[in-house]
């Protein structure tokens, strides 16, 4: 929805900016400004000020600024236009709305706010009637005190059919909108054997009011009090209602959300209920179905990562996986899910019930993340007793992974599950037998040592491969596992192998020679002869950007490298270096020539120092000590860290890819 500037102009001049956040923030007058805490960050001394002068807020301490919109929509979780409709409500402004047929569906939709509102209240008096014992009964049996019942605003449907169309055609609503909300429903051929022409939709059901996020009633659930098909049954999809799109009490979660940072997000009405009433107010859940990306992303509206907890048995595990398959491709960097698995046999309602909600909140501090559950689901139930099986499991474990469209993020999850997977498999340094079953590993993986693999070694993309920071008595970032067996050759030797493993994977895998083309151009190898084909492959790809893996090699080979390019590509290179394998993914690829490249960046600022002191030996005067200064901390800008060339083996960066 768009609105024009004088509208918002307008908008903006009637509401004051201290009438709002006055309502959030104590404020205090001070001449023509007004002060108070910051709503946005945990201060002592006040530090924010609003000006309805100027008609904008600030933190001098935080920074946060806007006017009265941004406001709302900041502490109040509301998008843009939710904002300016609800304060042009205040202001009592008309919103302008845009084509003919949006204003006949928001009349439309206005009119059926009012009939929702109407049908709950008719509900609510039938609970509250003689009628309504049996539904009175059963929410005192379920442990609801007469606060929790008028805050959620239940109801009752009797079990008489056609008493709520009669009540409501008397307060001079129709059969048409009762239809329209999807309160009644024509009958099958235009009659029933009663004479009856429509059906109503909840009978005999204890009835749970669903909000829009603006609080406004769109549909009803219902709880079967007698024998029923349907246990629960939700409002068919409406005007107002898509049941893919709404959260059981988002509207009251939303703030409380804001203030505690956390949602907790259940399976039914009454574990919100219950946790609500336990003192965890920001509760939300789907409706009859698993929770779908438009809630997800309703979710991260309100905090980065909502906790799902979720039955403990077979169905709120599938449940779980089910959120997970959903989350995958639209989760992104600082946005994602935990998951709090409760005992078997037991929800939140049950468990506050019998253990309180102290044990409630310790299973919630547990809670798993998106990541440990992904690992969950694709091992279940596995035998990886056979090289195929396991080879089987990492190429579903790639498979999952590529969903993921933050290339980032997926490159995260490639090492954190092949890290899971050299535990389970008896990787390199892990300890474990190969042959073991998938289930006889827990998951755990935040309270689990991993293997040794490539995958183990801090990598940052943004470094240039120049190093990272080490603190005094820290270990080397790529020091290699102590219990990873040493290589059997010479060190240069071992140099030289390492240059080899470098080119042969930047020739088998041009997608990472050119992600890093200018980094690349200004390293310089120990070796001449690999020095040249370094710059001879930057060279060609300078010259044309999209040469695949053969015509890199024929590349080489026209300008006399041939020999080479066979030594580059034989098995002992890529025995020793197996990232640098053409099936190998670039994932692994690029975390392989990262480490091996800085470590001939350290070695190359090395030789430069002992380049410069010898320059400062011969020239004792203060331009000399001044040219060592500044080169010394050109140094420490490029490098950042020292690293032992002689405590690096390459066999540290093997992978079973």
């Amino acid at each position: 929805m768009s609105f024009t500037p004088e509208f918002l102009d307008e908008l903006r001049a009637r509401v004051p900016v201290s009438g709002v956040v006055g309502r959030k923030v104590k404020l205090i007058k001070r001449g023509r400004e007004f002060s108070g805490l910051c709503p946005f960050h945990n201060e002592k001394s006040p530090s924010f000020t609003v000006n309805d002068d100027k008609g904008f807020y600030h933190c001098f301490g935080c920074g946060a600024h806007g006017d009265v919109i941004t406001f709302v929509t900041e502490t109040e979780g509301l998008t843009f236009p939710e904002s300016v409709e609800r304060l042009a409500e205040q202001a009592g402004l008309q919103v302008p709305k845009g084509s003919r047929e949006d204003i006949e569906l928001s009349k439309k939709r206005a009119s059926l706010y009012d009939v929702m509102e109407e049908i709950s209240r008719w509900f609510e008096e039938q609970l509250a009637a003689s009628g309504g014992q049996d539904a009175r009964d059963y929410v005192n049996r379920r442990g609801l005190r007469g606060e929790t019942v008028s805050r959620f605003r239940l109801g009752f449907a009797p079990n008489q059919r056609g008493l709520l169309r009669k009540a409501m055609n008397a307060r001079g609503i129709g059969d048409e909108q009762l239809v329209d909300v999807g309160v009644i429903k024509p009958s099958e051929g235009g009659g029933r054997n009663d004479g009856d022409e429509f059906w109503d939709y909840f009978i005999n059901r204890l009835m749970f009011p669903i909000t829009d996020r603006r609080g406004r009633i769109i549909a009803f659930g219902g709880r079967a009090l007698g024998e029923s098909k349907a246990k629960y049954l939700n409002s068919p999809d409406t005007t107002l209602f898509h049941k893919g799109k709404v959260l059981y009490n988002l509207a009251y979660a939303r703030q409380a959300a804001h203030d505690l940072g956390e949602v907790i997000v259940t399976e039914g009405y009454m574990d919100v209920i219950a946790l609500s009433q336990a003192g965890f107010p920001a509760a939300v859940a789907p409706l009859g179905t698993a929770v779908t990306e438009d809630q997800i992303q309703e979710l991260w509206r309100m905090v980065a990562e909502p906790t799902l907890c979720l039955d403990g048995d077979q169905a709120g595990i599938r449940a779980a996986y089910r959120v997970v398959e959903r989350a995958l491709p639209i989760i992104k960097p600082g946005k994602s899910l935990l998951f709090c698995t409760l005992p078997e046999g037991e929800d939140p309602d049950s468990l506050i019930q019998t253990q309180g909600a102290t044990t409630m909140r310790e299973h919630l501090a547990r809670a798993r993340p998106l990541s440990e559950m992904l690992w969950k689901k694709t091992i279940e139930g596995l035998n990886l007793d056979t090289p195929e099986r396991r080879a089987a499991l990492k190429a579903e474990l790639r498979k999952q992974i590529s969903v993921i469209s933050d290339k980032d993020l997926a490159f995260e999850y490639q090492k954190e599950m092949f890290r899971r997977y050299d535990t389970l498999t008896g990787g390199a340094g892990s300890g474990g037998t190969s042959g073991q079953s998938a289930a006889a590993y827990s998951g755990q993986g935040r309270n689990t040592g991993y293997g040794a693999q490539s995958y183990q070694k801090p990598y940052n993309k943004n470094s240039n491969w120049k190093g990272g920071g080490r603190g005094k008595g820290q270990k080397n970032a790529y020091e290699p596992d102590p219990r990873i067996p040493r290589a059997s050759m010479p060190p240069k030797m071992l140099a030289r192998r390492q240059e080899q493993v470098l080119l042969a994977t930047l020739i088998n895998h041009p997608v990472v020679l050119s992600k890093h083309l200018e980094d690349l151009a200004t390293l310089r190898l120990p070796s001449k002869d690999f020095d040249v084909v370094l710059q001879e492959l930057v060279d060609a790809v300078v010259r044309e950007p999209d040469l695949d893996r053969e015509a890199l090699k024929c590349q080489l080979c026209d300008k006399g490298y041939s020999r080479l390019v066979d030594e580059l590509l034989g098995p002992a290179v890529l025995d020793h270096g197996k990232f640098a394998r053409p099936a190998t993914d670039s994932y692994a690829a690029e975390h392989g020539v990262s480490h091996i490249a800085a470590m001939f960046r350290e070695k190359q600022a090395e030789r430069e120092k002992s380049i410069h002191s010898r320059e400062f030996a011969a020239n004792m005067d203060e331009t000399g000590l001044a040219q060592l200064e500044e080169r010394k901390l050109h140094r420490q800008e490029v490098s950042g860290v020292s690293i032992d060339l002689d405590s690096y083996d390459p066999d540290a960066f093997e992978d079973s890819h």
